[in-house]
């Protein structure tokens, strides 16, 4: 007598035990998950505010020294040097040492004109700071010659100088510096008069 046929459940039973197999074979081969990425690396922070550069030291400025012109020298005292001359109504500071002891040390510049030549005294006093009047005597003991007439030093120290046609005294006396600039001016003795009045003029030093 012919078997029976075996059922087909002996079979589908074992497709399902291969399928199952080669699943497991498959996830165990597959890689492992990626790691989570980290978070962004943070950003550099902004540069710090630098701080402010400390301020620099400004220069002393210079005590301004006013005088009228008829004070500095007086009447009297230009008729003594020489009756020709006055004070001058239309000066205007012009040589270079009394431009720069106006406009730089605060100082007061007079003019004092010969009727006569037409020629102008320029006379100017300043009281510049500490180191700009030694810088002043620095200056002047380099361009110029010492005159011990003028005063004694240290009380007084004065130079003298001709150049391109016109000399020029310059005095230091105390806290003050004196120019007197002219082509009427030929050697220290011309301008020893004027010196000497100015300082006797000049408030104590």
């Amino acid at each position: 007598m012919p078997r029976p046929p075996k059922p087909r459940r002996t079979r589908s039973i074992g497709l399902a035990l291969l399928a199952a197999a080669s699943v497991a074979l498959l996830a165990g081969c597959a890689p492992d998950a990626a790691p989570p990425t980290g978070t962004a690396a943070p950003t550099a922070p902004p540069d710090a505010p630098t701080a402010a550069p400390a301020p620099t030291e400004t220069a002393e400025p210079p005590t301004p020294f006013e005088v009228s012109c008829d004070a500095l020298l007086t009447a009297d005292q230009l008729y003594t040097f020489n009756p020709n001359f006055g004070t001058d109504p239309a000066y205007e500071p012009a040589a270079a040492n009394v431009v720069a002891l106006v406009e730089e040390d605060a100082g007061t510049a007079c003019g004092y004109l010969n009727q006569s030549s037409g020629e102008v005294i320029e006379v100017a006093v300043a009281t510049p700071t500490e180191a700009a009047g030694e810088a002043r005597r620095n200056a002047a003991a380099l361009s110029s010659k010492p005159v011990p007439t003028y005063g004694t030093p240290p009380d007084v120290e004065g130079y003298f100088v001709m150049a391109g046609g016109t000399g020029e005294a310059q005095v230091f006396h105390g806290p003050y510096w004196i120019v007197v600039d002219s082509a009427a001016l030929f050697e220290p003795g011309d301008a020893q008069q004027i010196v000497a009045a100015v300082i006797a003029n000049l408030p104590a030093a």
